[in-house]
């Protein structure tokens, strides 16, 4: 992380501030999709694999603080960038909590694993960019395990637009 932070320390905390604000989100999501989800047998098959997906997010929260102090940030005090990703991830946090059914609550986190995909993609590309081979290797890291979240959220929504559009039960994604 040193010599990607060598370039451009604040800019580079930011950054990191501005992925632990969605990660921050991603945890709460994760939460209440998965309280809504114990109580519908559905779904039940898919509970572990998303418990295990919003313990990664947790870590990645984590290790972003870790991140961002060990290069002299706060991980406490958003940036402007950051404020401006917690509004968007609120605007998803908003669309669960206003209309409390699975189905849309998954489109939503659809939505919120890309921009997370994304951010993370943007951190790979930063750190191979400046030949950071270390931070490049914690970042895609990461990346993989928000692209296999991705896949997983993503056929939880085809198998409930399936649902919805065939009028009969879809058999739900599980662990692999």
């Amino acid at each position: 992380m040193k010599k990607l932070a060598g370039k451009n320390v604040s800019r580079v905390i930011d950054l990191l501030n501005e992925r632990l604000a969605f990660e921050r989100a991603g945890v709460k999501l994760y939460d209440t999709i998965l309280a809504r989800m114990r109580s519908d047998r559905r779904v039940e098959r898919m509970v572990e694999q998303m418990k295990e997906h919003r313990e990664q997010e947790k870590e990645h929260e984590e290790w972003l603080e870790e991140q961002i102090r060990a290069l002299g940030g706060d991980a406490h005090t958003p940036s402007e960038k950051s404020i401006l990703v917690q509004a968007e991830s609120q605007g998803i946090e908003h669309v669960i909590e206003r209309d409390p059914q699975l189905p849309h609550d998954f489109h939503a986190l659809l939505v919120a694993e890309l921009a997370d995909n994304a951010g993370w993609d943007l951190l790979v590309q930063l750190a191979d960019e400046v030949g950071d081979r270390d931070a490049k290797k914690e970042f895609k890291k990461r990346l993989h395990e928000e692209e296999e979240h991705l896949l997983f959220v993503r056929k939880a929504v085809e198998q409930f637009a399936k649902e919805e559009i065939l009028g009969e039960p879809q058999k739900m994604p599980a662990a692999p």
